[in-house]
């Protein structure tokens, strides 16, 4: 009997390359196109309908949180500009403008100081620290309170995201490095004191229902700040505090991990001692 594997493969060679060619689509990882282009084809039959619902899964977990379109080039002559003029606040506020650009950063941008005092308050000194599904997140550091020599290391699926935050790195004098990842399909092994990931894991459950979990434990790493919204990204709350409350005790009810709550209007946080 003649296998349909080499179709199968054909196909889903196809959806990628179609997929990469497309201008809003061309920088996102090749392992997440094909992690969810598989899952697509499985479900339809031609490869036109899965291309199109892979595109429009793409658009649901990542392209919809960018306010406007990208401009790296322009974002790190600034952020170069104003490290280089020695203003901490004016260095703050081009950090600020690029964190404006994405959804879930936006919407942290009046609580920040707040935010990471809350945050570190309830954890012992921090020397490494792990990003996941990271976006424009790691231009939140002139905020924390961490020491210069904290070891930084984040993850995204658009190339030229992290491309422009390792630039940033550098620009900040930050050690680490940004690096592009499907998380799902690659879980960091890095070993930090802190992981974060904000807002992330609602995103990881519609490409997989169980990646929530499965990143949770599989990240190495001391204390795990996990994050939900609390709003759509249209500014209605339906109940999503509670949903997503419900969601997070459903993921750890299981676990003999030390959970603490935080509540901020911007989203509901949990820190988790592993």
């Amino acid at each position: 009997m003649k296998s349909d594997k080499p179709s199968e493969h054909n196909q889903l060679e196809q959806l990628v390359k179609t997929v990469l060619k497309s201008s809003k689509y061309r920088n996102v990882c090749e392992d997440l196109i094909k992690n969810i282009g598989v899952r697509e084809l499985s479900k339809r039959q031609n490869v036109k309908t899965a291309i199109k619902a892979t595109k429009n899964k793409l658009h649901q977990i990542g392209g919809a949180y960018f306010l406007k379109k990208p401009v790296y080039g322009a974002w790190l002559e600034k952020l170069r500009i104003a490290k280089g003029s020695g203003d901490k606040d004016l260095f703050r506020k081009a950090c600020a403008e690029t964190m404006s650009c994405h959804y879930s950063t936006r919407e942290r941008l009046d609580i920040l100081d707040l935010f990471y005092t809350r945050i570190f308050s309830l954890l012992p000194p921090v020397h490494s620290i792990m990003d996941v599904a990271c976006g424009f997140h790691p231009l939140s550091i002139p905020w924390m309170p961490i020491s210069e020599g904290v070891k930084y290391y984040a993850y995204d699926v658009y190339t030229d995201m992290i491309t422009f935050l390792n630039e940033f790195m550098i620009i900040n004098k930050t050690q680490g490095l940004a690096e592009v990842r499907d998380v799902i399909q690659h879980t960091p092994r890095t070993r930090t004191d802190l992981a974060f990931i904000l807002n992330t894991i609602p995103c990881l459950e519609q490409i997989e229902k169980s990646a929530g979990l499965k990143v949770l434990e599989s990240l190495n790493a001391n204390f795990l700040v996990v994050s939900f919204p609390v709003k759509t990204l249209g500014g209605r709350e339906k109940d999503m505090r509670k949903h997503y409350e419900a969601r997070f005790n459903e993921l750890t009810k299981e676990k003999d991990w030390d959970i603490q709550r935080l509540e901020f209007k911007s989203e509901l946080v949990f820190i988790i001692t592993k």
